[in-house]
Formats: C-alpha cells, sequence, structure tokens
C-alpha cells in the first residue's frame, strides 16, 4: 500500500469589516451595472428616434455636404458635418454649421433653447421652434451619439461681400 499523507492550511478567520467592504463593493457595482443598463435601454429608442428625425425632417439636406446631390447616399459617419455651400440672399450668405461639433458643447436645455432660436435663411428654425422637447432632445441624443467629427463650415459672409465659395442665390425680389 501506498502511505498517503494530506496536509491541511489553515487561514486566519477574515476580519468582518473587510468583509462588509467587500460586500457593499460587489453590491454597489452591480446595482451600478444594473443602472447603467437600464439608462442604456432608456437611451436607445430616444437615440433610434433622433436618426429617423434627422433623416425624415431634411437636416441633412443642408448639414452634411453632398447629401441632396447623392440622393441621400452619405455615410452615416459624414452626417451632420456641416456644408461648405452658402446661401446667399438679401441677409448675405450663411452656410449650414456642423452639428456635431456644435452638439458636444451643450447639454439638453441650451439645445433646446439653441433650436428653437431664430437663424438666417434659409435655416428653418421656426420648424425646430414648433418641435416638441421630446423630439428635439431625440435629435439632441442621436448627434451627440454620433460623436464630434469634421471641420468647422465657414464663417458668415456679410451683404454686399461676395463668398469664396459655391453658392445657391436666392431671389432679391419679385
Amino acid at each position: 500500500m501506498t502511505a498517503f499523507s494530506m496536509t491541511v492550511v489553515h487561514y486566519p478567520p477574515a476580519d468582518k469589516r473587510w468583509i462588509s467592504l467587500w460586500l457593499i463593493l460587489l453590491l454597489t457595482g452591480i446595482a451600478g451595472l444594473d443602472s447603467a443598463l437600464a439608462q442604456d435601454q432608456v437611451s436607445e429608442p430616444a437615440i433610434e428616434r433622433g436618426r429617423y428625425l434627422v433623416q425624415t425632417s431634411g437636416c441633412n439636406d443642408c448639414h452634411t455636404q453632398g447629401y441632396p446631390e447623392s440622393g441621400g447616399q452619405i455615410d452615416e459617419q459624414a452626417w451632420l458635418t456641416g456644408s461648405s455651400l452658402g446661401w446667399r440672399g438679401p441677409w448675405g450668405t450663411t452656410y449650414a454649421g456642423n452639428l456635431r461639433q456644435v452638439v458636444q458643447q451643450l447639454d439638453e436645455q441650451r439645445w433646446l433653447s439653441h433650436a428653437r432660436t431664430a437663424w438666417r435663411p434659409p435655416m428653418p428654425w421656426f420648424n425646430l421652434r414648433d418641435m416638441s422637447d421630446a423630439d428635439l432632445t431625440a435629435i439632441y441624443r442621436y448627434i451627440r451619439h454620433l460623436g464630434a467629427a469634421g471641420e468647422a463650415a465657414p464663417a458668415y459672409v456679410p451683404p454686399g461681400q461676395e463668398p469664396k465659395t459655391a453658392y445657391v442665390q436666392f431671389p432679391t425680389g419679385p
């Protein structure tokens, strides 16, 4: 027969304070994870709603370079990065801004105010003014979800000054 030996190791009893601390940290982490998962589930429909609104409300028509000319066939990662195409009329020449950069600098409340501010033509600010807070917030969350990208659009050119970019000329009278 073979001799068999066994060594038993005794560990000192754990300090109850460390066990309590460990349990608190474990439970807090689990609760935080549950909360984060719940928040992601709540925000995901808002992001999808925002994407839908951006796509169907015409935001990309001006705020995404080449969108109308391509029949909307622009990679989503290029959406809302602004345009160098000017819109010239009696107000001067305006450019569709890079919303991806703008939104990163605003919280939701400031976005609601910003979106409803009267802008120079041809921005249909009155359409945004009439949107619900929920729809504007969904647009905000979608744009934030896309993240910052692109360069700033060209600066406004006052009336009487010639823009350095291509532009669409609006009629000046009837």
